[in-house]
């Protein structure tokens, strides 16, 4: 289960400060009480940036992992939210996909770069859409766009302004902003919460 690590860094910062060391979780989200064998469970890594480690935690009595991902990255989602953001961004602004996805990924063949692109778009303009609905003020009357968000909060990085003011809906809203499991066919949620208590769980998305 992913939670949210409060920090101002930079993905390039997280990685040269090491910052998942310092990174600390007193308590076992799901027995607060304690005497469930939580513990420290290593890092696993992320294929971007280079070098990038998330920290984890076990419940011994859960039989559950966690995991404190910072703000500056995205969920299940390889790179930060700045430059998912940024993505975001040129694509609203295209006047075709195709067109943004000659300017963002011109280093692939059009059917890939059409899916680079939908696994960022799609997912960050429904988390925007479920944030009208769950924080009305200021939200509800704009349109669900970097731009519109972005001028209406008056910041440079929308997204991970968003961590802070949609905290409590993180665990309900789509990656790469929330921390919302991918449903299992049928529709069951649950075994997305569990990362594998190996060596590491799957790698990011690419």
């Amino acid at each position: 289960m992913q939670l949210r690590y409060k920090t101002e860094l930079t993905d390039e910062q997280y990685v040269t400060e090491s910052a998942w060391e310092d990174a600390t979780l007193s308590r076992c989200p799901l027995h607060p009480e304690g005497g469930c064998g939580f513990a420290r469970h290593g890092t696993y890594p992320r294929v971007k940036p280079a070098g990038t480690k998330v920290p984890r935690w076990y419940c011994g009595k859960g039989r559950r992992t966690f995991s404190l991902l910072p703000d500056c990255l995205a969920a299940r989602l390889s790179g930060s939210l700045d430059e998912v953001e940024r993505a975001v961004e040129v694509v609203e602004q295209a006047s075709s996909q195709e067109i943004a996805s000659d300017r963002l990924r011109p280093d692939i063949e059009l059917p890939g770069a059409l899916r680079w692109i939908r696994h960022r778009t799609t997912p960050v303009h429904r988390a925007l859409n479920a944030i009208k609905g769950l924080i009305p003020e200021p939200f509800a009357a704009l349109p669900a766009t970097i731009t519109d968000f972005r001028e209406a909060l008056g910041v440079v990085h929308l997204l991970p302004a968003l961590r802070e003011i949609a905290e409590e809906h993180l665990p309900h809203l789509p990656p790469p902003l929330g921390f919302r499991p991918p449903l299992r066919q049928g529709g069951d949620s649950r075994t997305g919460f569990q990362h594998g208590t190996g060596t590491d769980p799957p790698m990011a998305l690419r």
